[in-house]
């Protein structure tokens, strides 16, 4: 995970949000991230470019788990279900299927609603999903 978590930590615009990796394996990846007053729009919902960034990380770092670390998102798509509201930001993300050079992923993105984020009591609210397409970039 900690591999994971560098990779993130090279990308600046992920630095800026704060997002970090808290699982990462062959059963996917999960990035968070905390909800702060600059992610909203002008309703007050989290911004739905933040839940398309989450989304397209967690998508390509689950696929990076199936096809290695040289990946490329190619597509996707989001549907928002609900307003964003909530503390933290989490993105769920597994592999639906995967080939030698690409791999089909899904992601959940929810809220969670709750000081301590940790807290298995606390629930989650499903704001998003998105589903894509990921290449290996390795020759």
């Amino acid at each position: 995970m900690e591999f994971a978590q560098g990779i993130l930590d090279a990308q600046p615009f992920s630095r800026l949000l704060g997002a970090r990796i808290t699982a990462f394996g062959p059963d996917g990846a999960t990035l968070e991230l905390d909800v702060r007053d600059e992610l909203h729009q002008q309703n007050g919902f989290v911004h739905g470019g933040v839940l398309s960034y989450a989304a397209d990380n967690a998508l390509t770092f689950a696929a990076g788990a199936a096809l290695g670390p040289a990946v490329l998102t190619a597509g996707f798509s989001i549907q928002y279900v609900r307003p964003a509201r909530g503390t933290l930001l989490r993105a769920r993300a597994s592999v639906v299927h995967a080939g030698r050079r690409q791999a089909v992923v899904r992601c959940d993105l929810s809220t969670v609603e709750t000081a301590d984020p940790t807290d298995p009591s606390a629930s989650e609210t499903l704001c998003a999903v998105a589903q894509g397409t990921v290449l290996s970039t390795a020759g």
